[in-house]
């Protein structure tokens, strides 16, 4: 799956809240590092809010946090 709109020069920048996700596994991984590929092809970005403890622990158990910055709130996200 792909969190990409195809074409255009516009920084892409996407907020992911994952307050209902309960489960992340190596699919939705690729997808984030996908998605943080393109976004900063086109000087955008991405960033996570919400995310359950578990789903956070598996982020930063695989480093995907220091890629990709989470946050507590899709607000704070927003905001940063």
């Amino acid at each position: 799956e792909v969190l990409l709109p195809s074409g255009g020069a516009t920084p892409l920048r996407i907020v992911a809240d994952l307050s209902g996700v309960t489960f992340l596994d190596s699919s939705g991984i690729n997808v984030f590092v996908a998605a943080h590929q393109h976004a900063a092809g086109t000087q955008g970005w991405v960033r996570i809010a919400s995310a359950q403890p578990s789903v956070l622990r598996v982020l930063q158990l695989v480093g995907l946090d220091t890629l990709i910055p989470c946050h507590p709130t899709t607000q704070q996200a927003l905001a940063s």
